[in-house]
């Protein structure tokens, strides 16, 4: 069931669709070497055969993980070969590129250079971390993303109902396939976004039902969603990532963080793993609690959800299951703060009662001296002569001065903000009730007034020089 064109090719519209780079590039028959990158069943072999006969190129392909540098230069051989005596280009595939190390993706470099092959590189791991530096200023990197539902959906009822290569012909049972709407969108669900999967999960759950002979009324072989379930070797959840049961259980995921319940909150997060669904999503979700209803009461919950995310991007799953477990507990036994948010929410509510008001004249720049003559940029007080870095002062529009809107809590770090933000508040009434301010006790280093500006013109001047004298050297 291979695509064998661009029209047969499923997902990836925005690089092969009827406005693709990828798909215009190669109608004019032009392809540059370039490096696929994304999840497992999403099409990067299908994709770099069909763009090859789409140049007609010859197309060899080696899998990095059986392959060394031998097989590689047998490869290049073969191609100035037939580039040669038969004047035809070559496309070489390297599945799992990022498994080759240093030495074997430095052999490639001069015949990708000269043109020798058009290379094609496929993985599933971040190149700009796994693809040595020199490789990778070669190839343009293309990013496949996961199959939709709809995407997935396709490629099952095509493999259904084609008579020549699929289930419908002589390589299927006898009287043809038919699943059912609870057994197909099951089979759907469970694949997250790989082709591959579903076309596997499909074809086992097939033989199962036709060894015990269970078809519909029109004789044809029906696996039911037990088959697929023991095709795909795991159980039958009761989530629907397009449903009811996705909303409903991330919402108790989310619920059972912001309740502390760690143990709730990694059960709903398993349950969606499980179930296919898109991992990022679940990630976006512990950054989005982690201010939401950490915020400041634990500050370093939100660095360990962008830790998550980012870990997410590096390694994938199943590996990256460690770290969202790993950051699923940690702000789930955080101490809880919504007073960020809600603050912030406050002052959404000014800026929509009032609109933008007009920014204090201490506040505003004076860019030009002049402007100092119309108030501008006159009376402020620098924080760091003062005494704490801190001087009282109106920062907030004339029409909300005094307004609050950020009151910290009790809990974990907010407790320490409370604190200073008090500090800072009684020494400010014991400056007004003394009628002054004290300043810094703590000398600060003498600078040169005007120093800094000469800095970055005398860096642009000895960048020029030595770039003169480089192509002065060069030239001779």
């Amino acid at each position: 069931m291979r695509p064998r064109s661009f029209e047969e090719f499923v997902g990836q519209g925005h690089l092969v669709g009827e406005q693709g780079p990828l798909r215009r590039s190669v109608s004019r028959g032009h392809l540059t070497s370039l490096l696929l990158w994304g999840p497992p069943g999403t099409g990067k072999t299908t994709l770099a055969r069909i763009l090859a006969e789409g140049i007609g190129a010859h197309f060899t392909t080696l899998s990095a993980v059986m392959s060394g540098v031998a097989e590689v230069r047998s490869g290049i051989a073969e191609a100035q070969e037939r580039l040669t005596l038969n004047g035809k280009r070559t496309v070489l595939f390297i599945d799992e590129i990022h498994r080759f190390n240093k030495a074997q993706q430095d052999a490639l470099l001069p015949h990708v250079e000269d043109g020798t092959v058009t290379l094609i590189g496929a993985t599933t791991e971040n190149p700009y971390f796994e693809v040595n530096s020199a490789l990778l200023s070669r190839l343009r990197v293309w990013r496949l993303e996961p199959l939709t539902d709809d995407d997935i959906g396709a490629v099952v009822r095509r493999a259904i109902d084609d008579t020549e290569r699929g289930l419908a012909g002589d390589l299927g049972p006898t009287g043809g396939v038919a699943v059912g709407d609870a057994a197909f969108a099951h089979l759907v669900s469970i694949s997250g976004g790989d082709a591959r999967v579903a076309l596997n999960v499909l074809e086992g759950a097939v033989a199962l039902a036709e060894d015990e002979q269970v078809r519909d009324e029109a004789g044809r072989v029906s696996p039911r969603l037990e088959d697929i379930e023991a095709a795909a070797q795991q159980r039958i959840l009761a989530y629907d990532r397009a449903g009811d049961g996705h909303y409903d259980t991330v919402s108790a995921f989310i619920k059972s963080l912001r309740g502390n319940d760690a143990d709730a909150a990694l059960y709903w997060l398993a349950a969606m793993v499980a179930a296919g669904e898109d991992p990022r999503f679940i990630v976006r979700r512990l950054i989005i609690s982690a201010s939401e209803d950490v915020g400041n009461a634990d500050p370093r919950a939100l660095q360990v959800a962008v830790a998550a995310a980012q870990a997410l991007d590096h390694v994938g799953l199943p590996e990256a299951q460690y770290a969202l477990a790993q950051a699923t507990t940690y702000i789930a036994t955080a101490p809880k703060s919504n007073r960020s948010g809600a603050a912030y929410w406050a002052a959404v509510g000014d800026v929509e009662a009032r609109g933008s008001l007009p920014v204090p004249l201490h506040l505003r720049t004076a860019a030009n001296p002049r402007l100092k003559h119309h108030g501008i940029g006159v009376g402020y007080r620098y924080p760091h002569d003062y005494e704490g870095a801190d001087v009282e002062q109106r920062y907030l529009p004339d029409e909300l001065d005094g307004r609050r809107y950020y009151l910290p809590t009790d809990q974990g770090y907010e407790s320490t903000i409370a604190d200073r933000m008090a500090r800072r508040a009684d020494a400010r009434a014991a400056a007004n009730a003394s009628g002054k301010t004290p300043r810094n006790a703590i000398p600060g280093p003498e600078a040169v007034r005007g120093a800094g500006g000469q800095i970055l013109k005398k860096r642009e001047e000895s960048r020029k020089k030595l770039a003169e004298t480089e192509k002065r050297d060069a030239g001779n």
